[in-house]
């Protein structure tokens, strides 16, 4: 890895660190932090519960073909219902909050940087990170966490649906299965990747918005970016977080 992308992931990484920590200092930004909640709210709930319902229709219909193959149609609802909770949700939540909203807050913080607004906020002495960047990572993490559950709603909901209707299955036996395999630990790992992943999309967006170049144009090459290094950021933490709770969590009934 090239020196400067070790500085360049470094600079992220204490940034993370830096916001984590202006959380619980005073003065909060509690005005610029509900403004952020609800347009990251607005303009992800369509599109996520949009997404949600064909990616659980698909996700029950191939499950439910493997498993009629098989002869374990019984298992159908257990499967889809936790390939929607554990993996997509989490994921889905995750791309279209920093597709969508991650994306809004490099532009904003961009466009300031280059006006040379946070500059004058330091020397007014008002940290740019806790007056904006940490209320914006904030309405990501909340937005994430909440928009997870619909999702899981929304893609299990649909699961059912198309399992129930398209494939002959019955609806005693999809939820019994899922009854039967599923834990508590399968809803909390959910939340928690939701948590992780709108922590990063924020910190990733607005790192990417502190460090434009070239003017106007290197704010838009810094949005295309910050999208692509949370793409990439998010699917590696949730190859990693999978594998850990497969390790520690044990199977229900194992």
């Amino acid at each position: 890895m090239p020196a400067s992308a070790l500085r360049e992931s470094g600079r992220m990484f204490a940034l993370g660190i830096s916001v984590f920590g202006m959380m619980f200092r005073r003065p909060f930004q509690f005005r610029e932090f509900v403004e952020q909640f609800w347009f990251i709210a607005s303009v992800t709930i369509l599109p996520t519960a949009l997404v949600s319902i064909p990616f659980g229709a698909v996700t029950s219909l191939q499950v439910g073909s493997l498993t009629q193959q098989f002869g374990a149609q019984s298992f159908t609802g257990a499967a889809s219902v936790l390939v929607v909770i554990q993996q997509a949700s989490p994921m889905i939540v995750a791309l279209l909050v920093s597709g969508v909203a991650g994306s809004t807050i490099c532009a904003d913080i961009g466009a300031r940087k280059i006006r040379e607004e946070l500059d004058a906020m330091e020397v007014l002495g008002v940290s740019p990170v806790q007056r904006l960047v940490v209320p914006r990572v904030l309405a990501c993490v909340a937005v994430a966490f909440l928009l997870n559950g619909l999702v899981s709603v929304v893609g299990v909901g649909g699961g059912y649906f198309f399992n129930v209707l398209m494939q002959g299955g019955t609806p005693g036996a999809y939820v019994a299965s899922f009854s039967a395999l599923a834990q508590l630990p399968d809803i909390y790992v959910g939340e928690a990747k939701a948590l992780l992943f709108g922590f990063v999309a924020g910190v990733v967006a607005s790192y990417r918005g502190l460090n434009p170049k070239g003017g106007p144009k290197g704010v838009g090459d810094v949005v295309n970016q910050s999208v692509v290094i949370t793409f990439l950021l998010l699917f590696m933490l949730n190859l990693a977080i999978t594998a850990i709770y497969l390790q520690v969590v044990p199977p229900k009934g194992g």
